[in-house]
Order: structure tokens, then sequence, then C-alpha cells
């Protein structure tokens, strides 16, 4: 298996990158509230940037690049087959990375200072309709097993609260409160920023009849503080939720498009056509920014023009 080039032993120039590397995840981890996700991502970016490095003759280390390598790394990806989206990921990695080794005095000048980075245009979210979010919950609803309790309450507390899947699956049991008069989950979101999402009849129903009859069949260490676990008894992460996903979707004959994330943008298009106000829709969400939360806003108005069109069509 090909290692890279900030996993090498070899020079001391490759030991000094991946120290420099390594000390900017810690800083982007600790200091600046970064996800787990987002360090991961970050790290291949730098891994990505490094290999190229290495493969480029006379190369000495971080402190070697130059605008033109800078450049011509962009265009590598672009020629592997990067989307638009990707590339700009990549390149705000690098940046944040090298405006980092300028702070630290690693690097006497940033390579990427007035770097322009490649341009996306800003995709609306997919939602799907609301009787294709019940066909999908209706899916494990038909079975009994503990599995399909699980899902069943995942699918509804997703479509009810809105809520990352990374956080849905990060959730401990002590997080979900199932007082009928009030119930609600207390989540991690990003930056470390914790909020309370309320939740409605039909999640909380799911849930105490997974927590009754689905998790104890599941759970093999009585210590096992997880809600969600996988049939090893173990926290559930987000390729197994994307693989059961993937399953209902088939099941119910919606469009293999549909990601993880797909209920989050239901849940915030559908609680905007409902009359929930944006600043509501983006408490709940856990948007930094209201201008996040105002794409949906688009989607709305799109839809009452479909509506629209169809009663009253063009003669």
């Amino acid at each position: 298996m090909a290692t890279s080039t900030l996993e090498r032993r070899s020079s001391s120039g490759a030991a000094t990158m991946r120290k420099s590397a390594e000390e900017f995840l810690t800083y982007l981890s600790i200091e600046k509230g970064g996800s787990a996700n987002t360090v991961a991502a970050y790290r291949n970016d730098l891994q990505q940037l490094a290999d190229f490095i290495g493969s480029r003759p006379g190369a000495k280390g971080w402190q070697s690049l130059d605008r033109e390598t800078i450049q011509d790394f962009i265009l590598h990806l672009k020629e592997r087959g990067y989307t638009e989206t990707s590339v700009a990921r990549k390149v705000a990695a690098v940046r944040s990375f090298f405006a980092f080794l300028a702070a630290e005095g690693t690097v006497t000048a940033n390579p990427t200072e007035g770097l322009t980075s490649p341009r996306v245009g800003k995709t609306l979210p997919r939602a799907i309709s609301p009787n294709e979010v019940d066909e999908l919950l209706e899916q494990p609803a038909r079975r009994s097993t503990p599995e399909a309790k699980r899902d069943r309450a995942m699918l509804e507390l997703l479509y009810a609260t809105g809520m990352r899947v990374t956080e849905l699956v990060s959730l401990d049991v002590g997080l979900v409160h199932l007082d009928p008069k009030g119930p609600y989950v207390r989540c991690m979101g990003k930056g470390a920023k914790e909020r309370t999402i309320p939740f409605h009849d039909q999640a909380l129903e799911a849930l105490v009849d997974y927590l009754e009859e689905g998790r104890p069949m599941l759970v093999r260490n009585r210590d096992e503080t997880a809600l969600f676990v996988n049939r090893r008894g173990e926290r559930l992460t987000r390729q197994g939720f994307w693989l059961i996903l993937k399953g209902y979707a088939k099941a119910a004959n919606l469009s293999p498009d549909i990601t993880p994330h797909t209920l989050r943008h239901s849940f915030a298009t559908h609680m905007l056509r409902g009359g929930m106000p944006l600043r509501n829709v983006q408490e709940m969400l856990g948007h930094a920014n209201i201008s996040t939360t105002q794409v949906y806003t688009h989607l709305t108005s799109d839809h009452v023009r479909e509506v629209y069109e169809k009663a009253h069509p063009r003669a």
C-alpha cells in the first residue's frame, strides 16, 4: 500500500512537514473547535498536497512552495476529476494551513496570499416531499426486530429535529428527554456548541419503543452510553447509518441520490413551508449565520411557484 509523504520517515524535511501538519491539526481541533470530520478532511487535503510536493524534483518541504506550485496543485486536482466544490474546500484547507505556518514563523512568506479560490455556484439543498418522507419512515415500522425499532427511532428523530447525522450518532442516552409534555434532545453541534431541540409525539413514540424493546436486545455492555448502537452493541457510525438509509430508500422506491443530509434539508424546507419563522429554523439546525438558513427560502418559493403553475396552466 502506498504511503503518503506526511507518513514517510525518510528525510528530515519530510519529518518537519509532518510535524508542522500535526501541530496545525491539533490547533484546528483544540483551539478552533474543529470537528473530528473537519480535522480528518484537512489531514487528507494536506497529505494530498504533501504527496504532490514530493513528486516534484527539488522539493524541500512547505517552505519550498510558491504561488505557482499551489496553482499547479489546483490544476492537478481538477485533472483528477475533483468537483469545483471539492477543490474549493481543499484550497481553503491549504489557505488555513499556510496562514498558521506564517503566524508561527515556520514559513517566511505565505504562498496562498492573494490566491483566487475556484468559484463555486451556490447549489440548493435537495428535499423530498412529505409523502416521500412518510414512505421512507414507514419502512422500518413494518418490521419488529430490534434493528428495525432502532432504525425507525433514528429516522423519526432525524426528520423531527433536522439534526446532522454526526450529531445523531453521537447522542448518548442521557441527552434525550422523554417527558410527554415536552420531549427534547440536547446535541453538540459544530464548534462544540450545544443546542436543545424539541421533537413531536411520533418521534417520542419511536424512541420509547426502541429504548424499551430494541436497545436492550442490542446492547451487550451495560455501561454503553450510546443511544444508537449496532448489532455488536457498539455506537453506530455515520457509515452504518448511510447503509441503513440507502436500504430503506431503495425499499421505498425513492431516488438513489438520497443522502443522510436529505432528511435535514427536508425538515428545514417543510418547517418553513408550514410557517415556522426563519430564525427558529436557524436555531434548530444550529446554523451560525441566518444567511445559511435563508437558502431554504428559495426552495419554498420554488415550491409555491410550481404549485401555482400547475393550478394555472398557460393557455
